[in-house]
């Protein structure tokens, strides 16, 4: 008899000898109290700072988006009523396609129940609709878009990172052949940007198509919140951009935005999205608005981008590794799963600071970092706290300081993701 058990057994052992078996912290968030939250632990709760939210805004609690969510659940009820294609349907989510459509000037919408599907069935669907395309991909892109590459079961070709040189190599190898350049606008564990109007450039010199990812840009940036290539003025030249609705906007769900015949078709293919069941009212009603008060309010992102700036100046005066980057991530470098972990440990033991780890296979052996995203309610007093308890940690740990190095990192996702 096979002992099934045993090998899950020892999957787990081996990631916990590898120090990257994960440990998830309990949080409890309180509305008006963000970034603060619950822990509990055990020993009957305490309160921390979260230094590692993706709810970059803080739009999560805010009142307007927690009123529509309220309203809808009362009038809808709490259930979408099953996938698109048999009953759900509901107008709160045709009303949140609109909103989307409209927000990056595109002709249509298409929303998932994730970020990680939209991109899974947005890149496999229109590639496999594509006859004998070749899909270029960054190789620092998101695990939900090399997954939506090997689910189209189309060639690929991986380019190194932002290399445009390296990106027109492969155009021209791919001759006359159909072909969709995917990448992200902005690069979550490094926090770079990707040279948009350059690789926009070479898809119109080579008759590709566009897929960027905003993921970490949505509500973020532009004037309306319509991520980097709003803010660039590039959104017309960009075939299709995806988005999440959970990050930026601090609710749930994720979408592609483009042409009606593309957005259609992989509405009528896709199976992420035809077996699926829809996002509930609420949860539509509360993303539509705040897409809507993103589009019009400044406030959010201004208070950010000086969260951001503070935050930055403070941890490189310190003589933190930071590591370089123009977005509102900011990276700091350990370079150790188990130094990483015990960094994490230590700031939340000792100083009521959450910050998870991240180690291997999100970043690569040797970048373990702890990834710090400050928000509009992270205040100077917090950013001192945080400084101050980093700069313990570093000296308990014996971490040195200074300027992080980049390259190396960079340098072994490549080769990783062309795998």
């Amino acid at each position: 008899m096979v002992d099934y058990l045993q090998h899950f057994e020892r999957s787990i052992d081996a990631l916990k000898q590898e120090r990257r078996y994960r440990v998830f912290a309990d949080l409890e968030r309180h509305v008006g109290r963000f970034p603060h939250a619950r822990l509990h632990d055990g020993e009957g709760g305490r309160d921390v700072v979260v230094w590692c939210s993706n709810d970059y805004l803080g739009m999560g609690q805010h009142p307007a988006v927690i009123d529509a969510m309220a309203l809808a659940a009362r009038t809808m009820g709490a259930g979408a009523g099953g996938t698109r294609n048999i009953s759900g349907t509901h107008h709160a989510i045709v009303e949140l396609e609109d909103e989307l459509a409209d927000l990056h000037d595109k002709e249509a919408s298409l929303v998932f129940t994730s970020g990680y599907v939209s991109n899974l069935a947005g890149i496999a669907t229109i590639a496999r609709l594509l006859p004998d395309c070749v899909i270029l991909s960054d190789a620092l892109n998101h695990n939900s878009m090399i997954e939506g590459v090997r689910a189209s079961g189309a060639d690929k070709r991986i380019w190194r990172h932002n290399d445009l040189a390296h990106l027109e190599e492969h155009l021209v190898r791919a001759g006359d052949r159909p072909k969709l350049i995917a990448f992200e606008s902005v690069y979550s564990m490094d926090g770079d940007i990707a040279p948009i109007a350059a690789i926009c450039d070479l898809a119109e010199r080579y008759g590709a198509m566009t897929y960027i990812d905003e993921v970490h840009a949505v509500g973020m940036y532009g004037l309306r919140g319509g991520g980097i290539a709003q803010r660039e003025g590039l959104a017309h030249r960009i075939d299709v951009i995806e988005g999440t609705l959970a990050k930026g906007y601090g609710v749930l769900g994720g979408y592609i935005a483009g042409r009606k015949a593309v957005i259609d078709a992989v509405r009528s293919h896709a199976p992420g999205f035809i077996f699926t069941t829809t996002l509930p009212p609420p949860v539509a009603a509360a993303a539509a608005a705040s897409v809507r008060h993103l589009k019009s309010s400044q406030d959010e992102r201004v208070r950010h981008q000086a969260a951001v700036r503070t935050t930055k100046q403070a941890l490189r005066e310190a003589g933190l590794p930071v590591m370089p980057g123009e977005t509102h991530i900011v990276p700091v470098r350990v370079g150790d799963a188990d130094v990483c972990k015990r960094a994490s440990d230590l700031l939340l033991d000792r100083h009521g600071i959450y910050i998870q780890p991240i180690n291997y296979p999100t970043v690569p052996r040797g970048g373990e970092r702890l990834r710090i995203t400050p928000t509009p309610f992270h205040d100077e007093t917090m950013i001192a706290a945080l400084r101050d308890a980093l700069l313990d940690v570093w000296q308990t740990l014996g971490l040195p300081l200074g300027e992080a190095p980049d390259e190396p990192c960079r340098a072994a996702v490549t080769v990783a993701a062309g795998g």
